[in-house]
């Protein structure tokens, strides 16, 4: 579903991939008077709490949970970005002062390009592809931030205290408790939607949390506070792995608790080699890891298209936030603990949140993660660092304790596994033997001769 607005100052586009409100919420969204036009990638989960405040001053047009972003604008000019609970970059044209508002997500979940061309013009996209021969100066949008027309650089919009050690809350409140609570208000937020739906199963601890969540909650419509049973009763999971893999095995243990319409999906390293080309054009990063870890959720999504769910909720962000890496073990002291949680933090848009995206968008699915809920983040970044620290507990003890009554025992403290553990070591083995093949000794001594940015420092870097 297209929608294109043109002026002669301004174009907006948007592809739609409609999963609130598919019948009236086609963009770009205008205001009733047809001052203010808007183009939104993303969802805004408390977009009805939001629409009361206008109850009575504005004329909502459609159902759309973006829309309430041109009242807030109306109202509160650029003010109103830390109001928002959900993922999203938009922008906002006012065709009568010819201004402009671009914004982006908290943590960077969706999105955003930009670049200039040889005449001046800005430009922002979604994907950085779309500016690539028109733009020869682009460069991303930064999370948490941003432009208008009357400034010159982007401005940050997202701060918080956590990211500094020494305010950190050193709360008294149950930590658990406060996890058990939050985390479940994040999903039921993000369970907001009009098409089918899934959950992405790993077998590993935040995934099952998060299945566990959703499957608790499966059963009522949402959207109806729960009032109403849900239009798709039945709630599906999907796993991915090489044959014999340790996570197809773990998965299959949650869904069969949970009830879940399981699907079990195998890849062989053959395909993996096959789409390689196909998912770093969708992902426009070279990052080994990133690409690794991408190309099996890739061949993922494209079963999850096929059959007819748009939606997926999974279990990114976990380990950021409640430092689960096995080499947090290592930290010296709480604050080196805490100093680089909040470093991955601030990179994750790079990583982990880009492969969740473009992985999945890539086959037409949105990928939601309840664990980098706005709300959440601020209540699991100012819990005492001291209650995080592993020490002598295994990592991420307050998820597992948290949730531990809805998992089964062998899943709820199973020990974290690295990628190539739980999908198996020979789909790394034969990437790095593949590029070793592809990039010569001499090419890769002078490799720094073609790529003298960010100059590659292995052949599978190279290759990428």
């Amino acid at each position: 579903m297209s929608g294109i607005y043109c002026s002669k100052t301004c174009i907006l586009s948007h592809e739609r991939l409609s999963i609130v409100d598919s019948l009236s919420g086609k963009q770009t969204l205008y205001s009733k008077d047809g001052k203010y036009i808007l183009t939104a990638n993303g969802e805004i989960y408390n977009h009805k709490e939001l629409r009361k405040e206008f109850d009575r001053e504005y004329d909502f047009t459609t159902e759309s949970d973006c829309e309430v972003i041109l009242p807030l604008y109306i109202k509160y000019g650029s003010g109103f970005l830390d109001m928002l609970n959900g993922i999203f970059a938009f922008a906002i044209y006012d065709s009568v002062e010819d201004k402009y508002l671009i914004a982006r997500d908290h943590i960077g979940i969706i999105p955003l390009y930009q670049g200039w061309d040889t005449d001046g013009h800005y430009y922002v996209a979604s994907e950085l592809k779309a500016l690539e021969g028109t733009c020869p100066s682009l460069c991303e949008f930064l999370p948490g931030h941003f432009l208008t027309s009357d400034i010159k650089e982007p401005v940050q919009w997202y701060k918080r205290d956590w990211q500094d050690f020494d305010k950190v809350t050193r709360s008294a409140q149950d930590s658990i408790k406060a996890v058990k609570e939050g985390l479940e208000a994040a999903v039921v937020r993000q369970l907001m939607c009009d098409v089918p739906y899934g959950v992405l199963l790993s077998g590993g601890l935040d995934s099952s949390v998060i299945t566990a969540l959703v499957a608790k909650h499966a059963q009522k419509r949402i959207e109806e506070n729960e009032s109403g049973i849900a239009w798709w009763p039945r709630l599906h999971s999907f796993a991915i792995g090489l044959d014999g893999s340790p996570d197809l095995k773990a998965a299959k243990i949650v869904a069969d608790s949970l009830g879940t319409v399981h699907h079990e999906v195998h890849f062989t390293i053959q395909e993996a080699l096959d789409c390689l080309d196909d998912v770093i054009y969708h992902l426009e990063t070279y990052d080994i890891t990133t690409v690794r870890a991408a190309t099996p959720m890739y061949l993922l999504a494209r079963v999850i298209k096929s059959m007819g769910i748009k939606m997926v909720l999974s279990g990114e962000g976990a380990d950021e936030l409640f430092n689960g890496y096995l080499y947090f073990h290592k930290a010296p002291d709480a604050r080196e603990f805490h100093e680089e949680s909040v470093r991955k933090m601030n990179k994750f848009h790079l990583y982990d949140c880009l492969r969740a995206n473009k992985s999945l968008a890539a086959w037409g699915v949105e990928g939601r993660v309840p664990f980098l809920d706005k709300e959440f983040i601020d209540i699991a970044m100012n819990l005492k660092v001291e209650d995080k620290l592993c020490n002598d507990k295994i990592e991420k003890y307050i998820v597992r304790k948290a949730f531990a009554d809805l998992l089964p025992e062998e899943v709820a403290w199973r020990q974290k596994e690295q990628f190539s553990d739980g999908v198996g070591y020979s789909l790394l083995d034969t990437l790095k033997e593949m590029t070793d093949k592809a990039i010569t000794d001499k090419q890769f001594a002078i490799i720094g001769n073609r790529f003298p940015i960010n100059t590659p420092s292995t052949k599978e870097a190279g290759y990428y």
